[in-house]
């Protein structure tokens, strides 16, 4: 049995590539994404990036307000998951959201409090931020008051509390159920200017 052309297989490789990532496009939704603040610990960032990849997201917003520089992440692990949603940087939480709502979206932030309402409590079909802070401190004041509304993850334990890369998480497969009934994933959400954009951007990756 002859051995299979290199250069053949090498081709082979390259279109099943471009098909995976003309699929993964197609799914891709710029109407929702998350804003990180002063995230401490490289891997939470890691491992919430990996999750805004998982459900579709495009891109990411992290925002850090001097206090601590904005976090090197590794090209290894989960880390690498950098390379599939833009990120976007901001020195302001208000910089920030006055960017999200000229895009139309409402702003969404992670908060305990009387006026908090449940995350399955919201419509995550239309254009929105979900916002979450520091593992330490949480949100900024600034980053709640300012916020559309404050939301909270149900939860029934003596802890009342969830790692932040969990509770970013678990939101965003709220989001995903929500979306994905509303049939959200069924048609491309890019321009096809977009799309090709994209397309051309992860294949040099």
């Amino acid at each position: 049995m002859s051995r299979k052309n290199p250069e053949l297989n090498k081709i082979g490789k390259t279109e099943i590539r471009k098909e995976k990532i003309r699929a993964v496009l197609a799914k891709r939704q710029p109407s929702l994404t998350v804003v990180a603040e002063n995230i401490t610990d490289p891997h939470n960032l890691s491992a919430m990036l990996r999750s805004c990849d998982a459900v579709g997201i495009l891109e990411v917003c992290l925002v850090y307000d001097g206090k601590q520089p904005f976090p090197k992440l590794g090209e290894k692990s989960s880390a690498s998951a950098k390379k599939w949603v833009n990120i976007r940087k901001f020195l302001s939480i208000t910089e920030c959201y006055k960017s999200l709502r000229t895009e139309g979206k409402k702003v969404y932030s992670t908060h305990l409090g009387k006026e908090s309402i449940s995350l399955f409590d919201l419509d995550l079909t239309q254009p929105v931020a979900l916002v979450f802070g520091n593992e330490h401190t949480g949100l900024s004041e600034e980053a709640t008051e300012l916020a559309d509304a404050n939301f909270i993850i149900p939860q029934t334990g003596m802890i009342q509390s969830l790692n932040i890369s969990v509770a970013c998480a678990v939101s965003l497969y709220e989001a995903f159920r929500q979306r994905q009934k509303a049939g959200m994933y069924d048609n491309s959400q890019l321009t096809e200017q977009q799309f090709l954009a994209y397309f051309d951007h992860f294949l040099k990756k």
